[in-house]
């Protein structure tokens, strides 16, 4: 305490619970708004737009599209995340990222009928930049909370994230006329307006409230050959020399289970039209309905993972999972798999949200954003790839419902490997925070 008359430029234990909380709360909105490109654009409307109207019925260009981009980003993620922690400037990268994402969203509005080359230009350069902006986002994790409140804070993220999700569906549901209205297409294509508008508007409070980490470390004149070189090394020391086991053996679980998660995500809606004949009302609302799931799920498996540890939180997610892939194949009424996608909701957003926490955990200090490169990166895109492959040739050779059940190996299989991973001690005290 001070006396009166007295001053002191210490924070006091309110202060840095209150800067803490606000900072965290920034930090969640940029989750809170981005998720309305993801959902809007690669989920539910861009996607089937795109295939029926653009491409003429050609999904395939629709997965080329997909799989171009994620390769984009899986190649710059690792060496400008390297980059990013060498010139102490996550910030700017994110900025960048999350423009470009926003502009080339917002001008799929002019993509039409026959617009195939700018209906997938656009989306690349979209989905590049949103892709390649969550590095650096989820990097910034490690600098406003603590270790042992990283579940917590991560869930509360896609918690947000999956709230935004929500919002936009409603907004685009409220304003799309019936199918039968001669303007049908226009308020379509206005969907992607309102999604960029979205994910603008609500990225601001990371920009303007969640200062930048400051480490006192070398700082090399030349950024990118450095995050290029440094990005290299790191693989070589990860993936070679096997100098962070436990992070390398993360990395390939997470690579294999996020692949069938990936590959659900992609292909949830296509099975619903398919299997299920549900029309485009219906998928919107039902992904409403997902979208609650998965809030819930983030909010309580954050809590869980700070009681139990991400690792066995991720173990519990990925039975979920597997249950899920066996439930698919069973189902055969709408009601039947709204159950299905219930526990799919609850397990997208807790294992997501484990899985970043225990990424945190297992990053060293002042790496941040270079290991979360090939985290988010090289590990959490390029499996985009091959998971979607498989399950359109399984598909296409035989049922979606044995292409479901297939998934499920990609679930068990990075059970499997994850159980070798050594969690790291999660104690440690609140740093204190400055005001700004």
């Amino acid at each position: 305490m001070t006396t009166a008359g007295s001053q002191s430029n210490s924070p006091t234990v309110n202060d840095v619970h209150v800067v803490s909380r606000g900072r965290i709360f920034a930090w969640t909105l940029f989750d809170f708004g981005n998720t309305a490109f993801s959902v809007i654009i690669v989920t539910v409307i861009y996607n089937r737009y795109f295939t029926n109207h653009v491409a003429s019925g050609q999904s395939w260009l629709w997965g080329l599209a997909v799989s171009l981009s994620m390769i984009c980003a899986a190649l710059i993620a690792p060496p400008l995340g390297a980059a990013a922690d060498f010139s102490r400037n996550k910030k700017r990268f994110l900025f960048l990222f999350t423009l470009a994402s926003v502009l080339s969203t917002a001008l799929m509005f002019f993509v039409q009928e026959g617009m195939v080359i700018l209906g997938m230009l656009l989306f690349i350069i979209a989905n590049t930049g949103f892709e390649g902006g969550i590095v650096f986002y989820d990097s910034f994790i490690t600098s406003i909370t603590s270790k042992n409140s990283y579940g917590r804070v991560s869930g509360y993220g896609f918690a947000m994230g999956y709230l935004g999700a929500l919002a936009v569906l409603i907004i685009v549901n409220l304003m799309l006329p019936d199918t039968a209205h001669p303007d049908y297409l226009y308020y379509v294509r206005m969907s992607f307006v309102v999604a960029a508008g979205f994910f603008l508007l609500f990225s601001f409070p990371m920009f303007l409230w969640v200062p930048e980490p400051h480490h006192a470390e070398y700082r090399p004149t030349g950024y990118i050959k450095a995050g290029i070189g440094q990005s290299a090394k790191t693989f070589r020391s990860l993936f070679v020399k096997r100098e962070y086991p436990s992070v390398a053996r993360f990395l390939i679980a997470f690579f294999i289970y996020n692949d069938g998660i990936l590959t659900i995500i992609a292909f949830a809606a296509i099975f619903a039209e398919h299997i299920l004949h549900m029309s485009d009302k219906d998928i919107i609302v039902f992904f409403a309905v997902v979208q609650t799931s998965a809030v819930i799920g983030s909010f309580i498996f954050g809590i869980i993972t700070d009681k139990i540890g991400p690792k066995k939180t991720i173990s519990i997610t990925l039975c979920i999972w597997i249950a899920i892939t066996i439930g698919a194949y069973f189902v055969s009424t709408v009601s039947m798999f709204y159950i299905v996608a219930l526990g799919a909701g609850v397990a997208i957003g807790s294992s997501q949200s484990a899985s970043r926490s225990l990424m945190a955990l297992l990053t060293p200090k002042e790496r941040e954003a270079e290991f979360f490169g090939f985290y988010d990166g090289l590990c959490g895109k390029a499996s985009a790839v091959i998971g979607p492959l498989l399950y359109g040739l399984i598909a296409d050779f035989t049922n979606e419902r044995l292409a479901a059940l297939f998934i499920g190996l990609f679930f068990l299989i990075g059970l499997i490997i994850l159980q070798g991973v050594t969690e790291p001690e999660r104690k440690s005290a609140l740093p204190v925070t400055q005001k700004i």
